[in-house]
């Protein structure tokens, strides 16, 4: 999924992109709380997080900016203050969450895992099936009936795409926006590259992604009545 961090100290920066970036997703980063506030104007993102003391524009404007556009993504704040008026005023202005930092990764990777869950369709757990295919979000896994299929990082992130949302048609240029980043080179030959090699390690499937011709693709269960 593609994530748009917006944090101005650069070791956090840094650790959080590599590691969301480690599992498949895509992440944008800005440092600038102004920049950050056009980038969403224009770009669809499936989670923001969101620092609060930032230059240009602080964390709780942004925030405002977004919910004021009538934006839904979800949003999970991160912030060095524990008083509690900070945080009910964060989740007041449309916060899906936060994070209190010092934190520990592994925590806001599983909160990251619960908003996108929401965004995608609001399923309970991490694990999401299309017929026999099954993708566990938590530990990165695919599988088809009882065996096991290796992907690559973006062939998961596509797959995950489309498992989320069976029969919805994704157009080439919204899967480019899922999977690549800003600083990524990539046209709508990768997204045919990646459904092909899909398609070959998915054979024998009770689930098929399906080229709709002139609007893109979408992942099709046989088990459907």
């Amino acid at each position: 999924m593609r994530i748009l961090l917006v944090e101005d100290t650069h070791d956090v920066g840094e650790a959080i992109c590599k590691r969301f970036e480690a599992t498949g997703h895509a992440v944008d980063w800005e440092t600038n709380g102004r920049d950050a506030a056009e980038i969403i104007d224009f770009t669809e993102y499936a989670l923001i997080i969101l620092d609060v003391m930032l230059p240009g524009m602080d964390g709780f404007e942004i925030l405002k900016h977004i919910r004021k556009s009538g934006n839904a993504v979800p949003v999970l704040v991160l912030t060095a203050r524990s008083e509690i008026d900070d945080r009910v005023g964060a989740l007041d202005l449309g916060a899906d969450d936060y994070l209190v930092k010092p934190f520990d990764f592994r925590e806001l990777e599983a909160r990251a895992r619960v908003l996108m869950r929401r965004r995608t369709g609001g399923e309970a757990t991490n694990l999401i099936k299309c017929g026999d295919i099954a993708v566990d979000r938590a530990a990165r896994s695919v599988h088809v009936g009882k065996r096991e299929v290796q992907l690559k990082r973006r062939e998961l992130t596509l797959l995950e795409v489309l498992v989320a949302r069976p029969g919805r048609v994704f157009s080439k240029d919204e899967l480019l926006d899922q999977i690549f980043g800003f600083d990524e080179a990539a046209n709508a030959n990768a997204i045919e590259l990646y459904i092909g090699r899909l398609r070959k390690k998915l054979e024998g499937a009770r689930a098929r992604i399906v080229t709709v011709r002139g609007l893109g693709y979408q992942l099709v269960s046989d088990d459907a009545p």
